[in-house]
Formats: C-alpha cells, structure tokens, sequence
C-alpha cells in the first residue's frame, strides 16, 4: 500500500497552483489530532482534580446542544463515507496511506471533542469562565473550520473536486459542501455553547448551593456506563480463577472456541455459494464435498447462530465451572464485607432491601461475564470480519451498506436503551420499596394481629406494588419503541443490500446466483445475531444497574476496623476498665462523658440509671461495635482499639436484652457459642441455665425447629437459649444487657439462678433495669447524663437516700401496685 497516489509526493507542498489531497489531508488531521490529544488530556485532567460534578435540573434546556452533538459525531460519519467513495470511484479500489489517516482521524477527534463537551457542561471548575466553552475547544474548531477553507486554495488544480466534470468530483464536492456547512455550524454553535453554564447561571446556582447544599447529578439521570471501568475493575479479582489451573485451562479453550467460530461463520455462507454455483453453471456438477464440507461446519456452527452448534455447546459445557466460581466468590465477598460493617449501619438500613439488593446484584453477575465474552464481542467481530469480506470480494458498496446499518443499528440501541436507564432504575427502587415494605409487615406480624391492622399493610402493600407497575410500565413502553426502532433498521439495511446484489446478479454479470445466495445467507446469519444484540445490551445494562446498589454495599467503609499492628488480645484475669471515655452519636449529643470506672477480676458491676443514660452504649463500646470518641478502654491493660475485633469478641460473652435466636433447631442455637463443642457440652450448658428440663418436653427435644427470630419460644425460654449459649462459650468477661427486663416475675426467677451461675468467678458487667436482681452486685453505678452520678453497693446508696434510693423506692411502688392488680383479678375470676 501506498502512502500517495502515483506521480504524487507527499513532499511537494505547492505544485501546480496548490497543493495535493496527500498532503493536505496528512497535515490538517495531523496537526488536529495532536492538538486535541495534549490539550484536550490536559482540560480532561484539569476537570478531574478540580472539577465538581452539577445536578441535571441546573443545566440549561436546550435542542441546540443536541444539535451540536449530533454535529460532532456527524463528522465522524462523513470522514468514513468519503473514504469509501474514494476508494470506489476515485482511485478504482486502490487504498492509500493518507486515505486512511483521513478517515480514521475524524473517527478519534471528533467523539473526544464530543466528549469534551460533555465533560464541561456537567462538571464546573472553581471558578466561572468568562464566556461557555474552554479555549481548548474553541480553538479546535477554529482550526477545523480553518482546514477546511485551506481547500479553497486548491480551486484550480484539476485534482481536486472543483471542476466536477466527473461524477466521483462531484460525489465528493457534495461531501465538501455537508463537511463545510457542519464545520461552520460547530464554529459557530461553539462560540454559542447552548449547553454550557452562563456567568449569571453559575451566580444563580452559588445562591441556591446556599440553600441547598447537596450538589451533583440524580442518579436517574446518570448513564449506566459511566463507572462501567470502575466496576469491572471491582469484578476483576473474581473473574480470573486464580486460584485453579483447571478453570483458568477451561477459561481459555473457551476463548480458542470462540475465535474458531468466528471463521465458521465465514465458511459457512460461501460454502453455500460453492454448491449453488456448482448445480447453476453451463456443466451442473455433484459436488458431494462441497456438501459434506458444509453440513460439517454447520454441525459446528448450529442452527444458524451458533446457539445448537457443537462449539458453542462445548464452551458453554465447559464455562459451567468458570461461573459458578465467580458467582461463588462474589457472593462470599459480599456477605464477608456486609458483615465486617458496623452496627451503626446495619441499624440505619432495612434488611429487605439490603438482602433484594444482595440477591439482584449476585443475580446479574452470573449472566454479565457470558454475555460480554460470548455475545457482543463475537457480535463486533462478526460485524468487522463481515464488513472487510464484502469490501474484499463484492466491492465498497456492500461493506458500506453493511457498516451503515450496523452502526445505526448500535447507535439507536444503545442510545434508546441509556435513555431507558431511568425508568429500570426508578422500576428497581420501586421494587426495593416493595419488598422492604412486605418483608418489614411479615417480621411484625404479632403486632399487625394485635392491632387488627392486616388491611392497612395490604392497602400499604397495593400501593407499594401499584408505584412498581408504574415504573415497569414506562419501562417496557420505552422497549418497544426500542424494538420497533431495531426491525425497521435491519429491514432497511436488508433491503438495500438485496436490491444491489439483485441488480449485480441480473443487469451488470457481475455476480453469480452463488454470491446472491452468499450475501442473502451471510446477511442473515449476521442479522440473527445483531437481532439480540439490543436484548443483550439491555441485559448487560441491567446487569450493570441491578450490580450499582451492590459495589454501593461494596464502597460502605467498616467504621471499625482493626489497626495494621493490633494483636490477639491476651485474657489473664479478665480486668476491665474505662478510662475518661467519650462518645457521641452525633456530635451534638454527646452521650458518655470522660467515663471512667475499673471492674476487678472476678468482681460484677452493675450499671443503672434512666433511660437514655448510656448504659446500653457502654456495652456496644466494650464490644467495639463502635470507636471511642476519646479515652480509652483496656482489658488487663491492652488496649481495645489494638487488638483484633475476633480476638476481642471471643473473650467476651453477652445476654442481650432483645435475644434473637437463627431459624434453627435449639442445639444449633445453643452451639453457635461454641461451634466445636459436643453434644454432652451442649447439653450441660442447657442443663446450667435451667432450659434442659425443658427442652426435653418439646416433641423433637433439642432439634425442635425455633422459628423466625425465635417466635416459637417464649421470652423466658429465648433468654435462657441465650444464656445457655454463653455458658458454653465460657467467656472470662460476661455482659448482661438488661437480660431480664421484658420478663415477667416468675420468668425473671426462672432464670436469675443461672445469671448466677455464669457470673460466677467472671468479671461481670450488668445493664440492669429491675434493681432488685443487682443487689448482689460488687458495685452499683448509677449514670445520668451520660456520667457516674452515684456509685457504691446497694446498701450504701440506699443509705445515702440519692438517685438510686428513689429508684428504688418507685420500683419498690410499682411492684405492690402490680401485685395487688393481679390479686383482684384473681379474686374477680
């Protein structure tokens, strides 16, 4: 190939009353290109570091701004046509070097300054500029539209398109005429920036960022693909099987597979041209080969599509494993970091829309990675294979009539379908709405019976439902819009190309009946394909859509996390001491206040004092479900913040005031505090907190099935499974969370002899609410406000008539009250 034609030099720069197409073509795009790549990098750079991002809704309404766009890629368009009419009329099918640079020039700079635009009208630097579009841009279409008026130098050499006295020059003078009335348009529409932020717009939104501090785009508006690297980069670790041989072997036969049946889907239609030919000539011959030859590759390639063929039967036998292994590491990569969160976040969020959110975005990987490596890609390359065969062997026509439907094709859908993003966004929220609502009333079913209020939640899940029918209205309304888009598409494009293979065939001999055949049955074979393309696309969006809530999970930081040098925390005595401890919420409220107080080995503190006073978060710190804001919490003098979470929680055993047991048997429930323990632990655990008796007069004993949250069991027996569990993970430091504040009296005497015996020789810590079960207690402190406002034994703050001894004497109150309101009740009965 040829960089110039003959009898032309790229080096003779003024011959002949002007200069060459080679010439003027190489520097022009040169210089373009160029310009664009190191400015425009640096504008994209500048935007990056110091650009921030603006809300949809504050951008300026307007068509011509469409305009503009469509312009920008417009160019693009012609450079390809222009080099497909010089290949089939000017220089009879020859390609030159410069041709190429002229075409694929365009195809880079345009669509980046496209890009730019985009980039300045939904970012905003620091500071407001002058007039609309940055000088980069400016300047670049000061030079495209000087380009193209360079060519007027030309007008009276015979080897540009001017003197028209060919239809080839004026073919091409046509084109000058569009490029140069669409150069101008971009000038002059880039000097009017329709879609860029004014001076007065950007005071406008200073004084409504005022108001209103939240900033950026609405994710509705934002397009699936615009973190599409991002989050396939957070995929990348579970994609590759790294850690087999096996799947990585299966991984790339099915990457051979594919290339293979790229070149059967060539054979196949021209083995078809071979045996028509063979019967249609002057000698009809029996070219038995031919049709073995053909049958066997369609038996590779299928029925038509490659979907029954062995090939794609094979790979898709052998991508089994590959999926499975990224489903598999996703999921637990997902469930390992849900739990490695704090507990501040999964209070603030519901749990049915966190587990739809879990189920929809493992869903959508399963099919993302089959679609991407085994359907759009084979698709292009079936498309580029196609187009380059027909320019070969049928001439410029056929390929261009081939390029200019697939690319409307791909154009339409994927523009149509970002359009539709919205509406499978709004659809997803709204289904997310759905489900927290129905699963929110189904954990309160006690309290929805309680209240008779079973048509109230199933008016309040219609209407849940009706807002998600809403949605999915729009969005499969915008989907046949896009179908019907796509058929008229391919069936314009189907067209064209039968009536010139037609016309071929029939006026002109050109072609045989074979090569009819040929393009009819490679169109089709193509067509097939493309047909899903539009669903494939939307598949991979939705996939994309579905996976954004998901790596949203993924991006949540743990507020907790473990220091880079902690260490397992060592237990010896089981001291526990608090030292000028501070902590808040939110920063307005703090609730502990510079706390300190010392638990001895072996000794039980108890914390009292009203609601709202700290008690409860004195437990979550020790925990370390949250961090101090100051101070410091030490066990035998480690501090808490330097060693390991695991190691931290294993030494620690804990009775929550609100048990909630796993949908399982009994012995599972009472063995998670240990796992490794035996039947024979398990049971004496139960026996020590006075449930085994119990539990043996349920009819499947210790396999008896608890229920959801443990709703079968009553609160009494939930608490002593509870205990039971900690009994068994005999911790050094045990926590009592107000463990028998929801009971009843006799429930509470049940089960404070096995309080006793777990608190027995363990540094314990008690959140009490009935006082009389801390009388026993080493030392009492009573909070308020979140600070120590009394602290001694029970005795000696009864003494001191303080806070405790009023809380004392009220509860004292309520318990007579109570109990002679259960006496009238009896005598009533």
């Amino acid at each position: 190939m040829f960089y110039c034609p003959a009898n032309v030099s790229l080096f003779d720069i003024w011959v002949n009353k002007g200069t060459s197409q080679c010439f003027m073509d190489t520097i022009t795009n040169a210089f373009l290109l160029t310009y664009l790549l190191v400015f425009g990098l640096w504008e994209l750079w500048m935007y990056r570091k110091y650009g921030t991002p603006q809300s949809f809704d504050n951008l300026p309404k307007s068509k011509l701004y469409l305009l503009q766009l469509f312009i920008t890629y417009f160019l693009s368009v012609l450079a390809i046509v222009r080099f497909f009419v010089q290949l089939n009329y000017v220089y009879n099918g020859q390609v030159y070097g410069f041709m190429v640079i002229a075409a694929a020039v365009p195809v880079i700079i345009f669509p980046f300054s496209a890009y730019l635009i985009k980039v300045e009208r939904y970012n905003m630097l620091p500071t407001a500029p002058g007039r609309g579009h940055s000088v980069t841009l400016l300047l670049f279409w000061t030079f495209l539209f000087a380009a193209e008026n360079m060519a007027f130098m030309n007008l009276r050499r015979d080897d540009w398109w001017f003197h028209m006295k060919t239809t080839p020059a004026k073919i091409e003078m046509a084109l000058f005429i569009t490029r140069y009335v669409c150069c101008l348009l971009a000038f002059v529409l880039g000097l009017r920036a329709p879609g860029i932020m004014t001076s007065r717009d950007y005071f406008n939104l200073n004084q409504a960022n005022d108001r209103n501090p939240e900033n950026g785009r609405t994710q509705e508006e934002t397009s699936t693909w615009q973190s599409a690297w991002k989050k396939m980069r957070m995929l990348g670790p579970f994609l590759w099987p790294k850690k087999s041989c096996n799947l990585q072997f299966r991984v790339i036969l099915c990457v051979i597979m594919l290339l293979s049946g790229r070149l059967i889907n060539v054979l196949t239609p021209i083995y078809s041209k071979l045996i028509v030919n063979s019967m249609t000539g002057d000698k009809p011959d029996f070219r038995w080969d031919y049709v073995l030859i053909f049958v066997g590759v369609k038996f590779l390639q299928g029925g038509g599509t490659g979907s029954m063929g062995l090939l794609n039967n094979l790979r898709s036998f052998l991508w089994i494993k590959v999926q499975q292994y990224t489903t598999r590491e996703v999921k637990l990569e997902l469930f390992r970091h849900l739990h490695s969160l704090s507990l501040k976040w999964h209070l603030s969020r519901k749990t049915g829309e966190v587990l739809r959110i879990m189920d929809r975005g493992t869903d959508s990987i399963n099919g993302l990675l089959s679609l991407i490596l085994f359907q759009i890609i084979p698709t292009f390359l079936d498309i580029i294979i196609a187009i380059m065969y027909f320019v070969t062997f049928f001439g410029g026509w056929f390929g261009l009539i081939i390029f200019v439907t697939m690319a409307l094709y791909l154009t339409f859908t994927i523009y149509i379908t970002e359009w539709r993003t919205k509406y499978q966004r709004r659809m997803n929220q709204a289904d997310n709405k759905a489900k927290a609502r129905s699963v929110d009333s189904l954990l309160n079913f006690e309290t929805v019976k309680y209240y008779g209020a079973e048509e109230y939640e199933v008016e309040q899940y219609k209407e849940a439902i009706l807002i998600y029918q809403d949605e999915q209205w729009m969005s499969s309304a915008s989907l046949n819009i896009l179908n019907s888009i796509q058929n008229i598409t391919i069936c314009v494009g189907l067209l064209g190309g039968s009536l010139l293979c037609v016309y071929e065939v029939v006026e002109t001999k050109s072609l045989t009946v074979g090569d009819y055949v040929l393009f009819a049955s490679y169109l089709t074979q193509l067509y097939m394909p493309l047909n899903w393309f539009g669903t494939f696309y939307r598949q991979i969006q939705n996939s994309f859509v579905d996976m954004e809530n998901m790596f949203d999970l993924l991006s949540e930081e743990p507020e907790v996390i473990d220091s880079p040098s902690a260490s397992p925390l060592t237990i010896t005595n089981g001291e526990v001491e608090f030292r000028n401890v501070a902590f808040s919420y939110i920063p307005e409220r703090p609730v502990l206040k510079n706390l300190s107080f010392k638990v001895d080995p072996g000794k039980t503190i108890a914390l009292v004092g009203p609601s709202g006073s700290g008690k409860t978060t004195i437990i979550r710190l020790l925990f370390r479900f949250y961090e101090v804001n100051s101070g410091y919490i030490l066990i035998d003098g480690q501090n808490i913040q330097m060693v390991t979470q695991k190691s931290l929680r294993k030494a620690i055993g804990v009775v929550p005031q609100d048990t909630v047991l796993f949908n399982n048997t009994i012995e599972y429930n009472i063995q998670y505090g240990r796992p490794g323990a035996s039947h024979s632990e398990m049971v004496n655990a139960a026996e020590n907190a006075d449930i085994h008796e119990r539990i043996l007069t349920f009819p499947d004993k210790y396999d008896t099935q608890v229920g959801e949250r443990g709703l079968k069991l009553s609160g009494g027996e939930k608490q002593r499974v509870a205990i039971a569990r900690t009994i068994l993970k005999s911790p050094l430091i045990v926590l009592l969370d107000e463990a028998t504040s929801s009971l009843d009296t006799l429930s509470e005497r049940h089960i404070q002899a096995a309080l006793t015996r777990i608190c027995n020789n363990r540094t314990t810590i008690i959140v009490a609410h009935r006082l009389s079960t801390i009388i026993h207690a080493d030392e009492i402190l009573v909070l308020r406000n979140g600070e120590i406002f009394e602290r001694g034994r029970h005795q000696e703050l009864i003494n001191s008539n303080g806070l405790y001894a009023t809380m004392w004497q009220q509860q004292l109150e309520n318990d007579r009250s109570n109990d002679a309101a259960v006496a009238e009740q009896t005598t009533t009965e």
